[in-house]
């Protein structure tokens, strides 16, 4: 398998997208890629890079405001190497029993970007971010058995790639 350069972009509120970035940035580096994980409004290019993945968190059935930037700024750089999306956000363990649609935009950007793919993981609420909206539970619905799965089948759509 050939080494590739792999760009993870995300776009969080609270952490809880980072995360998820972080963990598929570990995982794409075990599977013997050079990974890049970025906060995407820091992201200045794509250029250097032979794949994106870019995440966002979903409030309120919007994809988070820095990811869809992204995407729009990237656009073409993105047509013209793989790419993948994921949003977090369910406060539950749905992501992981079930496919979830992508919100909107998202679907959006995958046919303006040719995207290869799409996941939704679970999110993660800390009593910080809930705020005072006292109905939504606190805790960490992230699987990083579910990411790992995930990289895992990138990086074998890069390999029969390269």
């Amino acid at each position: 398998m050939t080494c590739m350069r792999i760009l993870v972009a995300y776009a969080s509120r609270a952490g809880g997208t980072e995360g998820l970035a972080v963990m598929l940035g570990v995982d794409l580096k075990e599977f013997g890629h050079e990974v890049g994980v970025v906060p995407a409004r820091e992201v200045r290019e794509v250029d250097s890079y032979d794949a994106v993945i870019v995440g966002g968190a979903v409030y309120t059935f919007r994809w988070h405001e820095d990811a869809r930037r992204f995407v729009k700024r990237f656009r073409t750089a993105l047509q013209a190497r793989s790419v993948w999306l994921f949003s977090s956000g369910p406060l539950d363990d749905s992501a992981r029993n079930k496919s979830i649609r992508p919100v909107r935009f998202v679907r959006k950007a995958m046919a303006m970007v040719g995207a290869e793919r799409h996941m939704t993981f679970g999110g993660r609420l800390t009593e910080e971010a809930r705020g005072n909206r006292k109905a939504l539970v606190v805790g960490d619905w992230r699987d990083p058995d579910h990411v790992r799965e995930w990289a895992e089948t990138i990086a074998k759509k890069l390999a029969e790639e390269s």
